[in-house]
């Protein structure tokens, strides 16, 4: 999943800070950022389990069981429900395209149907989780407009860039502002807070990533929609890479076959 910006500030006058705050000579902007995070090293594929874990406002809880495969950073992406029983065989299948709409089409086995979620729609959550369709792809450099707000703000015991992502009219997208906790060692999300379009906290997101050969991969993500009081926590597992997925997985035909261990 990809992030955002920053400005870089030196406490060594009152003048070198206006100076710094004004000029990207004195340090990296958040564009900067934002296009380091989407140039970090990324594995060919990946292939993991996962744990989805849903509670609602009464504290009751449904988990899910999903195996994931994914390519170029997560542009290409199968995954399937292999429990509970009633959510079996249920599948999403994500394309991410420079130059038109992505594909996103989700198979629902007791409909024998296939859904292709459009544009307009994926502001709706994904399998009643506080993920939405937007929220599980990659977003484009070109279509937000960045601000660094902070450098070397610690979270989690880790240094961090803060910035601040404003999607342009072109994303259509569901939010009016995101604000990123980005590692400066690793250049990955840690936490973010995205805003609904009338500038109230909607969703308050953590990651947990770790370093796997020569790659951050994330481990956890934790999303909390914070007006429903409803949250969900992913656990990554069995995680491998690098293993070289045949592109051809990726077909609206696979999403009606279970995956083979």
């Amino acid at each position: 999943m990809k992030i955002h910006p920053f400005l870089k500030y030196v406490d060594l006058t009152i003048i070198s800070v206006i100076l710094a705050a004004t000029s990207p000579a004195f340090g990296q902007t958040g564009y900067d950022v934002a296009k380091s995070v989407d140039e970090r090293p990324e594995p060919a594929d990946m292939k993991t389990d996962l744990t989805m874990i849903l509670t609602n406002s009464k504290g009751q809880t449904r988990t899910s069981t999903l195996r994931l495969i994914n390519v170029d950073g997560g542009k290409k992406q199968m995954l399937w429900f292999l429990s509970p029983a009633d959510d079996k065989g249920v599948s999403f299948l994500k394309i991410e395209h420079d130059d038109q709409d992505d594909e996103l089409r989700l198979w629902l086995p007791a409909f024998k149907k296939v859904r292709r979620i459009s544009s307009n729609k994926k502001s709706e959550a994904f399998m009643g989780s506080d993920l939405s369709y937007e929220d599980m792809t990659n977003r484009e450099l070109n279509e937000n407009n960045y601000e660094l707000l902070k450098e070397d703000e610690v979270v989690l015991n880790i240094p961090c860039f803060v910035i601040q992502t404003v999607p342009k009219p072109i994303a259509e997208s569901e939010y009016s502002r995101h604000v990123t906790w980005i590692a400066m060692d690793g250049r990955y999300p840690v936490n973010e807070e995205s805003y609904d379009h009338a500038g109230k906290l909607l969703k308050s997101k953590t990651f947990i990533f770790k370093k796997q050969n020569d790659y951050w991969i994330p481990t956890e993500i934790y999303v909390e929609n914070i007006q429903k009081t409803h949250n969900t926590r992913l656990n990554f597992k069995n995680i491998h890479i690098d293993t070289g997925v045949d592109d051809d997985l990726f077909q609206e035909k696979n999403l009606k076959r279970l995956p083979i261990e």
